[in-house]
């Protein structure tokens, strides 16, 4: 049985993402991932009034006979929601932790989806994969999966992305959509990313929060690295260290994104203490006018 805290927390953005989704996003999703276009279904017996261009020559040559190939409007899309459950995702020095952001983000994307009558799954990984919910169409899966989200307790605590990627391309052979929700604080993942991103439709979506750009003027204070545990004094007066923090922050963020670019990739950067709706609707209209050029 589901705590009332968690419940509570669940019908709140069950209602507010449906009205997001019905009244800004669905006909954005709807107008950037169609489905898949035309697939192969079969050969049949050439028929007056088939387009010639449609013959499959091979199967006539071998056959003596004319044979068209036959194909199907493919509308049904899988999108997949990678949520990266690692502790650096459970840090928040606003009102939500980065964990927060990133399931309401994916109860977006998920009742986006299932607007477009398309099926959503989940892969929830750290530096292990955590739990693994295979698509699946309709309200009741959407909110399995949020509920997934916001409960589940991991065993890991440190981020591996090559997991979760690994665990999308052994999972998912055809080509799907796959969102990417993580803070990227981690280290060698472009390969997975590149072969990822080959085989799917790979968006990543990087969460960061304020307090992590930017130290405060605070003395000196004691750290942990919530994944690693590692602890040290770092003295937050001084500006030469908050400057030094700020460079490699910084430099990690644009290198991240000359990654994504690199490898064409369409991205979303969002901070944890800002409304994410705006930059989620201009993504979806960037994105559609560039499918459309």
């Amino acid at each position: 049985m589901l705590p009332k805290e968690l419940i509570k927390k669940l019908r709140k953005i069950e209602i507010t993402t449906c009205r997001v989704v019905n009244e800004t996003l669905a006909g954005q999703y709807h107008s950037v991932f169609k489905g898949r276009g035309m697939t192969f279904e079969e050969v049949r017996l050439y028929q007056p009034g088939d387009d010639i261009r449609s013959i499959d020559w091979n199967v006539t040559a071998r056959m003596n006979d004319a044979y068209v190939k036959v194909f199907a409007e493919e509308r049904e899309l899988t999108v997949m929601l990678l949520v990266d459950l690692s502790a650096s995702q459970d840090f928040g020095s606003r009102a939500k932790t980065k964990g927060e952001v990133a399931a309401e983000i994916a109860a977006l994307l998920a009742f986006s989806a299932i607007s477009n009558n398309d099926r959503v799954g989940l892969i929830l990984f750290t530096d292990r994969v955590e739990r693994f919910v295979p698509p699946k169409k309709g309200r009741k899966h959407v909110m399995r999966l949020i509920t997934e989200i916001l409960s589940f307790r991991p065993e890991g605590r440190r981020t591996d992305l090559n997991i979760g990627l690994q665990h999308l391309m052994r999972v998912n052979k055809r080509r799907s959509v796959a969102f990417l929700l993580s803070d990227f604080i981690a280290d060698r993942y472009e390969e997975s990313l590149r072969i990822a991103a080959r085989r799917h439709d790979l968006i990543p979506i990087a969460l960061r929060d304020p307090l992590e750009e930017a130290l405060p003027p605070a003395g000196i204070v004691l750290v942990e690295d919530s994944e690693t545990g590692e602890r040290m004094r770092v003295d937050f007066s001084s500006p030469r260290v908050r400057s030094h923090f700020f460079g490699l922050v910084t430099a990690r963020r644009q290198e991240r994104a000359r990654l994504f670019r690199k490898l064409s990739m369409d991205f979303v950067e969002l901070k944890a203490d800002e409304e994410y709706l705006k930059p989620l609707v201009t993504f979806f209209r960037a994105r559609s006018k560039r499918l459309a050029a």
